[in-house]
């Protein structure tokens, strides 16, 4: 059962649901208007990190995982029984060979954002190999994360309030994607990563034969790199585990998923001038996807919920992963981008400014009901009386190792509270620095 998922799951709840959710759904495109100041919001939280972060000053302490640790929270975690599952006893022999390390610490008024940094310890030595930073520098934070192996995201410490605009601006970003046309770097590097070693996703995956050496594991390099604009978590102690276990908690999320000489169909641009869908390889590999989470299954063999993508060229469910615009990453930091997420009214919002492909300077705003066509936002419910358990499932997965049903997925007396991420969460997946600016959190006036 998943701790967080449980509140008085022996009541029953009536359903209470916001008069937005009945209404017909918000604008969704370009948009000027719906910023702090012209939308009636008031700000109580924000950080410029014009004061000095360095996480030197805190130690890496290791982390066991399992039930005593303050980071476990289900079946998917890095030691969780879905990989067991899937992977049989190869995968604990494989966690075997390993060690993570973990380093926690507040900042801000309040201390209301908390850095979370992970690593692995592979060589034995007791300390983390190639541990990503979070400094500050000139009033910027520094997200730097010299291995794939490696997480370092920016939290809200405390769950997010009833309704909230969260924001963020970027002034700089080297996580994959083309530059200069191309995806191979002169300085060596293959869509972001350092070409030396090998680099793969081990040892968490959906499927296949866990008792391969590290080596023989998906190349992370010719598969995709990536960053986390923002996005919502379904979870208390948001911090970096293994991709599939992300992809099982997420709400709402804006990311980079820059897939390396990408030729296939599971990727599409829109263009936002045109409004017409084009291949993947017609844009930069830098696209921000916007995601709504819905509770269908997208995946057969792993966690993950199905999306739901508005853009300029319209709607779309599942199918092909749709980057809603390209960002211009050689124009950082003389023109910032900022990405904002709301909730409000029974709905949430996704804004994304700046100097984009195609269409120059815009602003781009997405709105979705919490349940709209029918369709929920994944764990939409902050507390038990918004939801009456009409989502809940059960989700199977079969493996060398046997059985394994993760019962009530989304059941009646549940409560998620929303907590905002910004970087990387993935310990076996994307690998580079951001620089991130002026985080703020608003609650109407």
């Amino acid at each position: 059962m998943r701790k967080f998922a449980r509140a008085a799951l022996a009541l029953a709840f009536p359903l209470v649901l916001p008069a937005a959710l009945c209404a017909p759904p918000a604008h969704a495109g370009a948009d000027a208007s719906g910023g702090p100041a012209s939308s009636g919001w008031r700000l109580v939280g924000a950080e410029s990190f014009n004061r000095r972060i360095d996480d030197a000053r805190f130690p890496w302490r290791p982390d066991g995982d399992g039930p005593s640790s303050p980071y476990d929270v289900d079946m998917y975690d890095n030691d969780g029984a879905y990989f067991d599952t899937v992977g049989g006893p190869a995968f604990r022999t494989q966690l075997a060979t390993m060690k993570t390390y973990r380093k926690s610490f507040a900042f801000g008024k309040r201390g209301w954002l908390t850095a979370e940094l992970a690593a692995r310890d592979a060589d034995g030595d007791g300390t983390p190999d190639a541990p990503p930073t979070l400094t500050s520098h000139d009033g910027v934070a520094d997200l730097d994360e010299p291995s794939h192996q490696a997480g370092v995201v920016i939290r809200s410490t405390n769950a997010l309030p009833a309704e909230y605009r969260v924001e963020m601006t970027l002034r700089g970003l080297d996580f994959g994607g083309q530059r200069n046309g191309s995806w191979d770097y002169p300085d060596g590097r293959i869509n972001g990563y350092a070409p030396d070693g090998c680099k793969t996703n081990f040892p968490w995956a959906s499927g296949g034969d866990f008792s391969r050496p590290e080596c023989r594991w998906a190349d992370v390099r010719t598969d995709s790199n990536g960053f986390y604009y923002m996005s919502i978590m379904d979870y208390d102690r948001v911090a970096p585990h293994n991709n599939v276990f992300i992809h099982a908690h997420r709400k709402v999320a804006m990311d980079g998923y820059n897939r390396y000489k990408y030729t296939g169909t599971g990727l599409r641009y829109c263009n936002p001038a045109t409004k017409q869908y084009e291949p993947y390889q017609s844009g930069t590999g830098n696209g921000v996807n916007a995601i709504f989470m819905t509770d269908d299954r997208r995946y057969a063999a792993m966690p993950g919920t199905e999306y739901l993508m508005d853009s300029e060229c319209g709607h779309a469910k599942g199918g092909a992963i749709v980057s809603t615009v390209d960002l211009r990453p050689e124009l950082l930091p003389d023109e910032p981008y900022t990405f904002a997420i709301e909730r409000r009214n029974g709905a949430y919002t996704m804004e994304m400014s700046g100097d984009f492909a195609h269409v120059g300077r815009a602003t781009f705003r997405y709105t979705r009901a919490f349940v709209q066509d029918g369709e929920p936002i994944w764990h939409y419910n902050r507390t038990p009386a918004e939801y009456d358990g009409r989502y809940n499932a059960d989700w199977t997965w079969t493996g060398p190792g046997g059985t394994l049903v993760d019962r009530d997925t989304w059941p009646a007396g549940s409560a998620y509270p929303d907590h905002f991420m910004i970087g990387d969460p993935h310990m076996n997946f994307y690998e580079g620095s951001a620089q991130v600016d002026d985080i703020r959190l608003y609650i109407p006036r």
